[in-house]
């Protein structure tokens, strides 16, 4: 969405915001320069989002001038997770929230490869039937997609973490 900056008053605001607040003036579809010189405004242009660690977000902060001098997107990284007390006085720690956050990706990501290691496992059931005789490869590897859970990455694995199926 398109943003233009007021250069007398700072005010931020949408093209469609901007119109409603000009209701009374015909403006064109396009806004080209001499639109924007006429209604004392310049553009906002996007810029990339703030660069985070693992426990926090980039947040739009408003508008700031580039080395450049124009007008652009203002972000900052915002931590996640803060203090927090309840209404008993039990306080909560900022690292605290983050182990338990890190604990539901960790369990999510669990999750996901069980059922990638299920259907591993699913695809070679056909092995040990009773008229086919399985390879001792085929028994490593099923027998390694069981252990999978034991892996010293777990559960962040790797595409190399995972048996080669023979």
């Amino acid at each position: 969405m398109a943003e233009y900056r007021h250069t007398e008053t700072g005010e931020v605001k949408s093209q469609g915001q901007w119109r409603a607040h000009y209701s009374n003036t015909s403006l064109p579809r396009v806004w080209k320069a001499a639109t924007l010189a006429g209604l004392n405004l310049e553009a906002v242009l996007a810029s990339p989002a703030a660069t985070t660690t693992a426990y926090q977000t980039s947040a739009r902060d408003g508008v700031e001038q580039d080395a450049n001098g124009n007008w652009v997107e203002k972000y900052v990284a915002r931590d996640m997770f803060a203090d927090t007390t309840d209404e008993d006085g039990v306080t909560t720690t900022k690292a605290q929230h983050e182990a338990a956050y890190q604990a539901t990706l960790d369990s999510r990501v669990a999750e996901s490869n069980r059922n990638k290691r299920d259907g591993l496992l699913a695809e070679t059931d056909w092995t040990g039937m009773s008229d086919v005789t399985m390879t001792s490869a085929m028994t490593t590897y099923r027998q390694a997609l069981r252990d999978i859970t034991d892996h010293a990455n777990w559960p962040n694995l790797e595409d190399a973490d995972w048996p080669t199926k023979p």
